[in-house]
């Protein structure tokens, strides 16, 4: 089972409930796929032993310019203005911008555009545990300057294990990078506190959920701030509470300190493992 947690917005406690499940579910082979490649956190409460690191890397076009007529059919068939073929008989490439798709060396009638790896960050592999459960831990570290995160999301999840519970981690907001992420996941876990922001981002996760047609409940964090709409709304909507978890001290304490609250207040691991029984359902 492949089990995405999500958030329409950050800060609402993703990563807690991601790592905090992987750890509550014993005599199950569990991997974590961080995929909040720009921020990846889940390493920090995890602790990952004997990691193993490889660069990513995307395709990027070069250009032959023996061959090359400076026709401009490159430029005009790329979508996202990577290219541009300019009067002074150049064509000028900005690789942060182009999505490697090879469209331009398609199209390109004198065949004089090849492509090229450009490394755009690293896959970290490693092992985390407590002796009860053993978690494989893989995440992306986007290089610093990149603008696309989509690309290592897609090379981070070639790295998921069919054969393992699966959770992602997926970075915040409902853009591309949150696609990429829940795509083909069997369920969607989103995050949200009980405020008014909580609110207008979890009705925008929860528009995306529906388009891509994959089932999803709510956590509810920091219960016990804000107001009740959020609860209002589930009900309305038919859509699962599946956990709640109050605004705690303790909890707070934990998280400062990079220990899941799961290994300090193990009563919560019932919990969390209840959320694979009300998925199951």
């Amino acid at each position: 089972m492949i089990i995405a947690v999500a958030s329409g917005k950050g800060g609402t406690g993703k990563t807690t409930v991601a790592v905090n499940l992987a750890l509550s579910l014993p005599n199950v082979q569990v991997q974590l796929l961080d995929c909040d490649v720009e921020e990846p956190n889940a390493h920090i409460f995890l602790n990952p032993v004997n990691e193993v690191v490889k660069p990513a890397y995307t395709l990027v076009p070069t250009v032959n310019y023996d061959r090359c007529d400076y026709c401009g059919k490159c430029a005009a068939a790329c979508e996202y203005n990577a290219l541009v073929v300019v009067p002074s008989k150049k064509v000028m490439i900005f690789p942060e911008l182009c999505h490697g798709c090879g469209l331009c060396a398609l199209v390109c009638p004198q065949d004089a555009i090849s492509e090229a790896s450009r490394e755009i960050g690293v896959i970290k592999t490693g092992k985390s545990g407590d002796g009860n459960i053993d978690i494989e831990l893989v995440y992306g570290v986007l290089n610093i300057g990149e603008v696309m995160a989509t690309p290592l999301i897609d090379q981070v999840k070639e790295e998921l294990n069919p054969e393992k519970t699966v959770i992602i981690d997926v970075s915040p907001g409902t853009a591309c990078p949150v696609i990429a992420a829940v795509q083909g996941s069997d369920y969607c876990v989103l995050v949200t506190e009980p405020t008014p922001f909580g609110l207008y981002d979890l009705r925008l996760a929860i528009g995306v959920l529906r388009v891509l047609k994959i089932p999803f409940g709510v956590v509810i964090n920091k219960a016990g701030i804000g107001d009740r709409k959020v609860y209002e709304h589930c009900e309305k909507e038919g859509i699962p509470i599946l956990l709640e978890i109050p605004y705690d001290r303790q909890i707070a304490r934990c998280y400062s300190e990079g220990v899941p609250f799961v290994k300090e207040m193990p009563e919560w691991k019932e919990q969390f493992a209840g959320i694979i029984d009300k998925v199951l359902l």
